[in-house]
């Protein structure tokens, strides 16, 4: 099963999109913060980060640093409803999807399948 780490601040966002991918066969684990979850990334493995980029303490492109360099084998995804902050994402983690807000949880999903591709639609790691 792909494991997700989300980190969203918007308590109201974190909990929908956490069912959302957890209806659509996923594990996740959804933390507030970035340093809530650097504990995750650094004692767990995780598929994919999910992260929002603008978030007190440590931003969304702080914490995907860190994890590129503790688990360079974990897919990255930002969450972003700031255009202008999308390109500074897109700068510092290059390889990271970056998904603008507004988004329809289908849209989110597909992305997360189209990372995976068959892994994810079949469950299996």
């Amino acid at each position: 099963m792909v494991r997700i780490l989300l980190a969203e601040d918007d308590e109201s966002m974190r909990t929908y999109l956490a069912r959302a991918l957890e209806r659509s066969g996923y594990e996740v684990v959804a933390v507030s913060t970035g340093a809530e979850a650097v504990p995750h990334i650094n004692s767990d493995r995780f598929d994919l980060l999910l992260t929002d980029i603008v978030m007190p303490e440590m931003d969304g492109i702080e914490l995907a640093q860190h994890a590129a360099a503790v688990a360079p084998e974990m897919r990255i995804m930002f969450i972003t409803g700031f255009a202008a902050v999308t390109l500074k994402a897109g700068k510092a983690v290059p390889q990271a999807k970056v998904l603008s807000k507004p988004f329809h949880l289908r849209d989110l999903v597909l992305e997360v399948e189209r990372m995976f591709g068959s892994e994810s639609l079949t469950g299996l790691n």
